[in-house]
């Protein structure tokens, strides 16, 4: 497979600079991160530093090359897995920060968060490497 082109690296770190952004957000101001994690889970603030670490680290995954394909792979699960805190806002209508976002509000939060996963599944098809087995 050839390099990636301009476009796409730019498209990559895009994608992905945000994410570093949110994660360094889960240390700098933690707090508003609590309520969104599933009562079921229990320890919000594990749950919240695990997920800014993860953030941070296939964010910043994502804008290597070498890394891309790994990280985008890694990227769908972890917006899968982070879906879990948006269900628990919307079925127990949790607050963000002092926000709440009705049913509308939460429909286009459920669009965008496909919508990432759509683009991470078309950054990990165009990534350079090997199609895994």
């Amino acid at each position: 497979m050839s390099p990636p082109s301009r476009a796409q690296n730019l498209a990559a770190i895009a994608y992905g600079l945000p994410f570093v952004w949110v994660g360094i957000q889960h240390f700098v101001n933690p707090e508003p991160f609590f309520p969104i994690v599933p009562t079921y889970l229990g320890w919000p603030e594990f749950w919240v530093h695990i997920t800014g670490w993860t953030e941070v680290g296939v964010g910043i995954g994502i804008m290597i090359p070498r890394t891309r394909r790994l990280c985008a792979t890694l990227m769908i699960a972890q917006l899968l897995l982070l879906y879990l805190g948006n269900l628990h806002m919307w079925v127990n209508d949790v607050a963000f920060n002092g926000h709440r976002f009705g049913p509308l509000g939460h429909a286009v939060r459920l669009a965008v968060q496909l919508g990432l996963i759509g683009l991470a599944a078309w950054i990990r098809a165009v990534a350079p490497g090997r199609a895994p087995d």
